[in-house]
């Protein structure tokens, strides 16, 4: 009961309606945006969390998995139809779904459960997804299932991207403020 109501926080009350409105415009970010520009992994990754972060605040839970499946999902089906595909992308993709989940509860914890600071949050959120993911790229790699670029990948430019992120939620999430 308590972590289906702590699911359901949200930053901005709205109405089921309107949830569903976000939840296919954070989608279509989340899927497209990989799906149609692969690179730079910069600007792909910074709007990517973005749309992650903006869905945890917005999105109640029964909204949030297909934000956090859509990106690894886009990506998998880019390598495929256009090329090059990647076979190290499907070892990580259930630990990318699980650091995408840890971004988001962080928000849904700290920022609007415990009234954190905004940007303490996003700290300690995209740091615990980029250690996460660091560390399952460290172990795959040791075992060698993947090349060495996945330590950078899942590491500093995962911390990089959720900074930037976070940061690019933040005005948006103000500008949403000033409109209400």
């Amino acid at each position: 009961m308590y972590i289906t109501k702590f699911l359901d926080l949200t930053l901005f009350e709205t109405k089921y309606k309107q949830q569903a409105i976000e939840l296919i415009a954070y989608s279509f970010i989340a899927f497209f945006v990989p799906f149609l520009f692969g690179h730079p992994q910069i600007l792909v990754g910074t709007l990517v969390n973005m749309a992650l972060i903006l869905s945890s605040l917005s999105l109640k839970r029964n909204f949030l998995l297909p934000v956090i499946f859509m990106p690894s999902i886009a990506v998998l089906s880019r390598g495929l139809i256009f090329g090059p595909f990647t076979v190290f992308l499907i070892y990580f993709i259930p630990f990318i779904w699980i650091g995408n989940f840890i971004l988001t509860i962080f928000f849904k914890g700290l920022y609007i459960k415990k009234k954190a600071n905004y940007f303490i949050t996003l700290f300690s959120a995209g740091f615990t997804k980029a250690i996460f993911l660091f560390f399952i790229a460290f172990v795959l790699f040791n075992l060698n299932l993947v090349p060495e670029i996945f330590l950078a990948t899942m590491g500093l430019i995962q911390f990089t991207t959720a900074i930037l992120g976070g940061i690019a939620a933040f005005a948006v999430i103000k500008s949403r403020e000033k409109i209400n």
